[in-house]
């Protein structure tokens, strides 16, 4: 067995592992007081542009206003085990209220700005913030949700009257001789606490690692980079634009708008963005829309996507506006806090999401637990070498997922091939069988993905009494086509040869997939939807 130079593989143990990581700065140092120092460095470099409120600070005003808002929380007498809430868009200053919480030793727990208040409610009854950022338009939701907890809620924009203002919080002297704290339980300490993407019942809060591992695959940044990413603080790619933007002193693009990929490929050309991190779902969206044939993504020289399955379409055609090969998946989950595995090698394997990063180990089990070598399908376990302290307030749930020799088991079933590189199949929970023949969801996908009128699909089981899971698809169409529910039925006939992959369940056109708070595909309440619209709920 072949594997590349900088993955080896423990043929006795049936292990993978990536190289052992490299030190960028002293290892007692936390993400805060690393952006603490790297932050007045190049005082007068632009650090933030908000495309859609037209402001520009250098990285001298988001320091200053950063120590405000830390200065500010202090006066309240929140400590290190308290917890700051945010729920909120990428506006101006919420990124200063990131910063604060990082040079305080005080995690953040980020909620998606499109929870219900019962799931708000459930949520920050978990964390019991002491303070909470929101938006003006969700300050009456987020107060009634939190009724019952003494917290202080700050609003960033379209202050309701009676709310304190993010700019009252920026009016505080900065404290005399401002130092950021030393972490009490050193870079074990939570740096973040983010939710789970929630797909059936309500998320669970994920701690994130004050650790190093965020920056595993950015090292490379400098004052040259334009950063963007549509994701905000409740998404891992989102804090991770929020770090290694304060670390390399790069130059931020942020957007507070509802994803619109038209704006995305203005945004991208005005301010010649080189690094870009997007959904798999907002990477299909931008390749067909009606503008992409004319955009200009010249100036990209990292394109990383990940977090769900991509269409090689989408792919090819992103890739084909690009003036070089840098488009790279990406496979990670929130509990690890980074990116796990990343493909450089898209030519040379197109449907693989790469090789395992620096500092990671991996191996695949079957049903009993056991270890399996190359190309044999089972669930994807990953051992980061990290403290993580679980899911906040629910150990029970993070005994599931992290076992007692601190590997992560996935819940993802896939395989390593002979060279090393990681292939994802499905999701273990969609397992499907007909007949007792088991397929995944996936399969049926990547074959109506070849249609050329198809942008999007999610696939998904029928439970019918007699075969089982019958297979039925929601197929997003691409603008000006014209595909019909049967066409698809009939495309999945003609091109797959096994029965029990095809369509018995049928298939509806759709303007849009149902998607999770993060953008993600929500297969059962795209499911959910089907049943409805075909009247078998």
């Amino acid at each position: 067995m072949i594997c590349r130079p900088d993955n080896t593989y423990d043929a006795e143990h049936r292990i993978w592992n990536g190289q052992q990581e490299s030190e960028y700065f002293a290892p007692d140092l936390s993400i805060g007081e690393i952006i603490f120092h790297e932050m007045r460095r190049h005082p007068k470099l632009i650090a933030q542009i908000s495309d859609t409120e037209n402001t520009v600070l250098t990285r001298e005003e988001l320091h200053l206003n950063s120590m405000r808002v830390a200065s500010y929380m202090r006066s309240l007498g929140l400590q290190q085990s308290d917890i700051v809430g945010i729920i909120a868009r990428n506006t101006t200053h919420i990124f200063a209220v990131a910063y604060a919480c990082f040079f305080n030793g005080i995690a953040f727990h980020s909620l998606n700005i499109t929870y219900e208040k019962t799931t708000i409610e459930k949520l920050f009854d978990i964390t019991k913030p002491r303070l909470i950022f929101c938006d003006g338009e969700d300050y009456e939701k987020v107060k009634l949700a939190t009724e019952k907890l003494n917290v202080k809620i700050i609003t960033m924009r379209n202050h309701p009257i009676g709310s304190t203002s993010i700019e009252e919080v920026l009016s505080t002297p900065v404290e005399a001789n401002f130092q950021p704290a030393r972490l009490e339980q050193g870079n074990d300490q939570t740096l973040a606490i983010l939710c789970s993407s929630g797909t059936t019942g309500i998320p669970k809060a994920v701690t994130i690692t004050n650790s190093r591992r965020i920056l595993n695959m950015n090292t490379h940044l400098t004052t040259a980079d334009v950063q963007y990413t549509h994701s905000s603080l409740d998404w891992v790619t989102g804090v991770l634009t929020t770090v290694t933007s304060g670390i390399y002193s790069t130059k931020r693009i942020i957007a507070d708008n509802p994803f619109d990929p038209a704006r995305l490929l203005r945004i991208i050309e005005e301010h010649k963005v080189t690094w870009l991190m997007q959904a798999p779902s907002h990477l299909a969206m931008t390749a067909n829309c009606p503008e992409f044939e004319q955009s200009n993504l010249q100036s990209l020289q990292h394109y990383f996507y990940g977090g769900g399955h991509c269409s090689l379409d989408a792919q090819h055609k992103i890739r084909s506006r690009l003036q070089r090969d840098c488009m790279h998946l990406m496979y990670g989950f929130t509990e690890v806090g980074s990116a796990i595995a990343v493909n450089f090698n898209f030519d040379e394997k197109p449907k693989s999401v790469g090789q395992l990063l620096d500092g990671f180990k991996l191996k695949i089990i079957d049903d009993q637990g056991q270890p399996l070598g190359p190309n044999e399908v089972g669930e994807i376990c990953v051992y980061s070498g990290q403290y993580w302290a679980g899911y906040y307030g629910n150990p029970e749930e993070t005994h599931k997922i992290l076992d007692s020799t601190l590997w992560f088991h996935s819940g993802d079933l896939g395989y390593m091939d002979d060279e090393g590189f990681l292939y994802i199949v499905e999701r273990k929970k969609e397992m499907l069988k007909y007949q007792n023949i088991m397929y995944y969801p996936n399969e049926i996908e990547d074959v109506i993905a070849q249609m050329p009128e198809v942008a999007e699909v999610c696939v998904f089981g029928v439970w019918d009494q007699f075969n089982g899971d019958e297979a039925a698809a929601a197929v997003v169409k691409k603008i000006g086509s014209n595909i019909h529910a049967q066409d698809v039925v009939d495309y999945v006939e003609q091109h797959c040869t096994a029965k029990y992959k095809h369509l018995h369940g049928g298939a509806i056109v759709v303007e849009d997939l149902k998607r999770t708070a993060n953008g993600k595909t929500n297969r059962q309440a795209t499911k959910a939807y089907f049943l409805e619209v075909n009247g078998r709920n």
